[in-house]
């Protein structure tokens, strides 16, 4: 029988009501405030980051294959170039790319009663794919390319149809502009369907349509466009396969370029990294509150059970032995702790995955609901991490007992 062991079980499941089964339970709260904290924490900043880029990439893709342009601003009107089967058998051939479409964007006007609004129309043909953007469709349904010479349908989003008053199937007037000329060009066309991405620098910024009516307005060929859109299978290899089509075997050839996402719209996936930096800190707190709140109930227990510590010294009892006896009844606390933590944590986040009771600005945040995404090993390094750090820490205080004399013990009051 380990003595250390069963001495420990009796003490922390004595019924007898003393002063330390209060700090038992404080200590114990601590511990499972800090678990819960810390997994809802992982799980809201992995939902984050995984729900806002997954919205960024599906709108536009992993990586941009464009001609390259030093002076032209990230998002803006494209030089045109012509279909390169070279280039398109390189980006199909680069392992990692799952799709390739061709789009074209130009700065155009939509008018609607009177009402204006200025956006930047993008082109898109009969490849795209729009299944990666289902999930923003509100009302209507995708472009009819059929016509044999461009389609008259175009998508807008839902924060333009708000403010212009346009409903589905509304015909609107849409002016594109000539910065060469300072003319413009109209075209009546019927608003197909309505979108939101929840990114309001998309959804105050684009309308979609067909790319040959760019073609036409910009007097280019049937066989010119402003660039690739690149879909990778996995979104963590941007950088490697943006590298590979800079230098690696699958380069580009002339004037093409590869540019990440990430690259485009910087301050979205800094403010994502952000998060990282925000996890870091409340886990430091988390933990620091833990190891300080166990580290007080062990010097309180050690102090109220004085008179039996010199008792086991007295019949011979090592300190090491004494030692233990706090360190098992310090691990019952610690793991009651973290077992109720795990649970609280993972049931909060649960909900909220399957409820979405967690409301949000989504003007500020992009989503409407905090997004969760729990992955368990985190969750299993978050208890096991917890459990490891206060027993490492809980090593100091026990260090108390080796002062404790057996006369002076007994006699204790």
């Amino acid at each position: 029988m380990n003595v250390s062991s069963f001495i420990a079980k009796r003490v922390a499941f004595n019924s007898q009501r003393t002063f330390s089964r209060f700090i038992i339970r404080i200590a114990t709260a601590a511990t499972a405030l800090s678990v819960a904290a810390m997994i809802l924490t992982l799980a809201f900043v992995n939902g984050f980051q995984q729900a806002i880029s997954t919205k960024v990439f599906n709108f536009w893709g992993h990586l941009h294959v464009q001609q390259y342009e030093p002076d032209k601003s990230l998002i803006a009107e494209e030089t045109a170039l012509q279909k390169n089967d070279t280039v398109f058998q390189i980006l199909q051939s680069t392992p990692g790319i799952k799709h390739v479409q061709a789009f074209a964007t130009k700065s155009a006007v939509l008018e609607k009663n009177k009402e204006i609004e200025g956006v930047l129309f993008k082109g898109v043909d009969s490849s795209y794919d729009f299944n990666n953007m289902k999930q923003f469709l509100k009302a209507g349904s995708w472009i009819d390319f059929k016509d044999s010479l461009y389609s008259k349908q175009v998508l807008i989003s839902q924060q333009i149809a708000n403010e212009l008053q346009i409903k589905l199937n509304d015909t609107i007037h849409i002016y594109f502009i000539s910065p060469e000329t300072a003319s413009s060009s109209v075209r009546s066309l019927q608003v197909k369907g309505i979108f939101k991405t929840g990114i309001e620098e998309f959804d105050k910024s684009f309308a979609i349509g067909d790319i040959r009516l760019l073609r036409r307005i910009n007097s280019w060929k049937h066989n010119e466009i402003g660039g690739y859109e690149v879909f990778l299978n996995d979104y963590k290899n941007i950088d490697s396969i943006n590298n590979v089509l800079y230098n690696g075997p699958s380069q580009l050839p002339g004037a093409w370029v590869s540019k990440s996402i990430k690259d485009i719209y910087p301050f979205i996936f800094d403010w994502l990294n952000i998060q990282d930096v925000n996890r870091n800190v409340i886990f430091i707190v988390m933990a620091i509150i833990a190891i300080i709140n166990l580290i007080t109930c062990l010097l309180i227990l050690v102090l109220e059970r004085t008179r039996m510590v010199g008792v086991l010294k007295a019949i011979g009892s090592n300190d090491w032995e004494i030692q233990k006896i706090f360190l098992y009844h310090a691990s019952i606390i610690s793991s009651t702790g973290i077992g109720l933590g795990l649970f609280f944590g993972v049931g909060i986040a649960l909900l909220e995955q399957y409820t979405g009771f967690i409301k949000l600005d989504e003007t500020a945040y992009y989503v409407a609901s905090a997004p969760v995404d729990i992955i368990w090993w985190q969750v299993a390094a978050v208890c096991a991490a917890t459990l490891v750090v206060c027993f490492l820490s809980l090593l100091l205080p026990t260090l108390f007992v080796r002062s404790i004399q057996p006369v002076k013990a007994i006699q204790f009051r």
